[in-house]
């Protein structure tokens, strides 16, 4: 066998095995998951996440999910808690201890601080009998599945059960608390991410921008306000406001001849193509790549009034694709 036969076979057996756990975890969840969940619903303050060495950094990216995903969450390094983070714990948060042995001695102090002040705590390890679970209000037991590094010695499977526990226990709470798209925006405002989640309302031009005329209007005043507005388009409005039509380049080109002497009804395009406020941006753009147009008009939900124009440049200088 070649080398890279070999890595590709390491790989593959290391990928399996710890699919293998995550498989044995699930099938083993019962009702102490439906109780940590449930108790860290209730907390008024954060979950406090910790853990030693690779259960610590498994618990860093438990705490960014929880606290992407709206339950407040923090990271306290044990040795740290030890000298003074401790502080940092209140009667109000729940902790989330993480430890594949249960034994590790750095978490003694921030155990023995949760039972003196009562501090609810979940327990996260691979023994029952163990000083974490024993101590613990809901003890989670992590199912016996051997690491996948073949010496049994270097943290991988029983690492891969505790990251899925955690993201199973985040969005266990994120349906439970009802957290949509809107809420994870919230806490995702930039990058790629927060441009995906970016509502019309977000980008729109509304007000004094909004290029409208009305019905009756002469040509000569139309062309005026398409030039004056810039967005290459007008709407065209009834007599109670709301959006009948829509005027672009190619409406002027096939009524070049008289175009002056018409009127912004005789040469529109009914019924134009719109969006709601509230939709995805997302959304917008692919109406407009759909339809191969530059702009839509945004009209009230519960109306036809326009309130708003976004333009296809908008959406990718937000940078939603």
């Amino acid at each position: 066998m070649t080398q890279s036969n070999s890595d590709l076979a390491v790989g593959a057996r290391v990928i399996l095995d710890e699919a293998a756990g995550l498989t044995r975890l699930a099938e083993v969840l019962d009702s102490r998951f439906t109780d940590a969940v449930a108790m860290m619903a209730a907390a008024k303050g954060r979950v406090i996440c910790s853990g030693m060495g690779k259960s610590g950094h498994i618990a860093r990216k438990i705490v960014a999910t929880l606290a992407s995903t709206g339950t407040p969450a923090q990271f306290i390094h044990p040795a740290e808690a030890s000298h003074g983070d401790l502080g940092m714990i209140t009667a109000d948060d729940v902790l989330l201890i993480l430890s594949n042995s249960g034994e590790t001695p750095e978490l003694a102090d921030i155990i023995a601080y949760a039972r003196r002040f009562r501090i609810p705590l979940i327990g996260v390890a691979s023994r029952a009998d163990s000083t974490l679970l024993t101590q613990s209000d809901v003890a989670i037991v992590l199912p016996a599945m051997p690491e996948a590094c073949g010496i049994g010695v270097v943290p991988t499977t029983s690492t891969t059960m505790t990251l899925a526990l955690g993201d199973a226990l985040a969005i266990a709470l994120m349906e439970r608390r009802h957290f949509t798209a809107e809420n994870f925006r919230a806490f995702h405002p930039g990058g790629k991410l927060g441009a995906r989640l970016s509502k019309v309302r977000d980008l729109m031009h509304g007000g004094d921008a909004l290029p409208l005329v009305a019905a009756d209007t002469p040509m000569p005043d139309v062309l005026l306000t398409m030039t004056h507005k810039g967005f290459g388009v007008v709407g065209v409005t009834d007599a109670g406001g709301r959006l009948s039509g829509i005027i672009t380049d190619g409406d002027l080109r096939r009524h070049m001849r008289g175009l002056l002497d018409l009127t912004a009804t005789q040469v529109m395009t009914a019924k134009p193509s719109t969006i709601s406020p509230d939709a995805l941006a997302a959304e917008a753009l692919a109406q407009m790549q759909d339809r191969k147009i530059t702009s839509l008009f945004v009209t009230a939900a519960d109306s036809a009034l326009p309130v708003g124009l976004i333009h296809i440049h908008d959406c990718l200088r937000a940078g939603v694709v």
